[in-house]
């Protein structure tokens, strides 16, 4: 949809980042928006191509083609091309409850399935659902709408991440009374905490956190259930129960030295810079800090180049980033054809602003962490690296990663921060509401269903599916929420 022509007669414009030395400068996002008028151009880019991949959702080899939300890309695109903002807004309110935040973290599964990329440039559609949300909070279309009717329901939500917001969000809007339980001093969950500023400002959670509030959706802060709040009271006082908890487990490194001081996990390093970007504009000594530092990053996901991006702002003296596995093709094999996720490297804006500042990119393949080395005090000063190469196991046909004899070398670090990704859910949490997990330690169901072993309690998000996009919290969340409001109701309209 769109203008049928538009995607030969207008070139792909996304909205411009901040340069390197600029954005460095602080922690605020850095892209400028198009105009109303550019951005309609590149609506008018979509187009009528019979069979949208780009809101599927679907598996296509073995990895997710298209919007998991089944967002009616192609219809609001349409819309925006025509100026009908405020029903381009309607259309996507009706499959994505937190587009504020899709439209600043999601990676985007919707343009590497666009028709228009398979010979060419994708159309903007992240932009452009950016675009549709923010003018409708401009022109005050994106208020609070409370339920004109409640059924007398009661439902507690464990964590306030976007699959706990997202059911929250959508069972209040049925009319059920909602309560967020949030561990944390501030609601919003890897969005808050996990999620760098420069990435998403946290005044966008709070907009939409005013928002819900408005609409009656009441939220418990600093409240850890499991510790400060018994399970079997919960189940007393609330109809249902929803366990959204994330997967907060993270993966640690075994290797020789790991007590040494000066090693942390990514997610709290990343937490600790924004709380303290909070609390106090990141007062000296409030968090952990890169300043002056040789740091090294063990990881090479989003998370990885969050902690990179966020060292280089603290003004880091080097950056190394470690990944295990070989580095990906930069354009698509054979064998990667589109609409399939295209399985390329990419270079994110992390890696981009490191490879400025200190003149190389900073990840190196292929290589893992042998030893950690430490001074007198116990401090990490030093890690022995060493090189790994692919071997296939005869047996299984699993390729595993397995050092190179000879390759070990030394590098200077004085900080270490491990984004080795997370196991599952924390087991005080499952063991308090007896819910079984399964062997990644993710809270266990049926297939298709968010329903666990007890009676009135279900589950969502990376709790449930284990580590996993934003989008696809929400989406779980949202799926959550119908399943419990049939079992309320006997149907369900969500």
């Amino acid at each position: 949809m769109g203008k049928p022509t538009g995607f030969m007669e207008y070139k792909r414009e996304d909205a411009p980042a901040f340069s390197v030395k600029e954005r460095i400068k602080n922690y605020n996002e850095f892209h400028t928006p198009l105009s109303q008028e550019e951005q309609k151009k590149q609506g008018a880019r979509c187009m009528e191509c019979g069979v949208p991949f780009c809101q599927s959702g679907m598996v296509i080899g073995n990895m997710v083609s298209g919007c998991p939300l089944n967002n009616l890309i192609p219809e609001w695109n349409d819309l925006i091309f025509k100026g009908a903002w405020e029903q381009a807004y309607n259309r996507l309110k009706i499959t994505s409850n937190f587009p504020e935040f899709t439209s600043r973290v999601c990676p985007a599964l919707c343009e590497k399935a666009c028709t228009c990329g398979a010979n060419g440039d994708s159309v903007t559609v992240k932009a452009n659902e950016y675009s549709i949300v923010e003018n409708a909070y401009l022109e005050g279309y994106a208020c609070a709408k409370p339920p004109k009717v409640r059924t007398g329901k009661k439902i507690a939500i464990i964590g306030s991440g976007p699959s706990g917001l997202a059911a929250a969000d959508q069972l209040n809007l049925r009319g059920h009374s909602v309560t967020v339980f949030e561990r944390s001093d501030r609601v919003g969950g890897l969005l808050m905490y996990g999620i760098p500023n420069m990435k998403l400002e946290k005044s966008v959670i709070d907009r939409k956190i005013d928002i819900m509030k408005q609409e009656g959706v009441e939220f418990k802060t600093g409240v850890d259930v499991g510790k400060d709040i018994k399970a079997s009271d919960l189940l007393k006082d609330y109809d249902r129960i929803i366990l959204a908890c994330g997967a907060s487990n993270p993966r640690d490194i075994k290797a020789k030295g790991r007590d040494a001081k000066g090693i942390y996990f990514a997610v709290d390093f990343l937490k600790s810079t924004t709380k303290a970007l909070l609390d106090n504009d990141l007062k000296e000594g409030t968090y952990i800090s890169a300043k002056g530092k040789n740091v090294m990053v063990i990881g090479g996901g989003d998370t990885g180049n969050d902690c990179v991006g966020t060292s280089v702002r603290h003004g880091a003296k080097s950056v190394l980033q470690l990944e295990m596995m070989p580095k990906l093709p930069d354009e698509r094999t054979d064998d990667n054809p589109w609409p399939q996720w295209p399985r390329v490297c990419k270079t994110d804006y992390g890696q981009e602003e490191a490879i400025e500042v200190y003149g190389h990119d900073p990840r190196v393949y292929q290589t893992t962490v042998k030893e950690f080395l430490k001074d007198k005090n116990g401090n990490v000063n030093g890690a022995v690296l060493v090189k790994l190469s692919p071997e296939k196991d005869k047996k299984t046909g699993r390729l595993n990663m397995v050092e190179v004899p000879g390759s070990e070398y030394k590098v200077d670090v004085e900080l270490v921060l491990i984004a080795a990704g997370f196991l599952g859910s924390e087991s005080y949490v499952t063991k308090a509401f007896g819910v079984e997990t399964n062997a990644r330690t993710n809270v266990a169901t049926k297939q298709d269903s968010f329903k666990t072993n007890v009676d009135r309690v279900f589950t969502a998000g990376d709790m449930h599916r284990g580590q996993s996009l934003v989008v696809w919290a929400i989406r779980e969340g949202r799926d959550a929420a119908r399943e419990v409001d049939e079992s309320l109701m006997g149907y369900t309209n969500l």
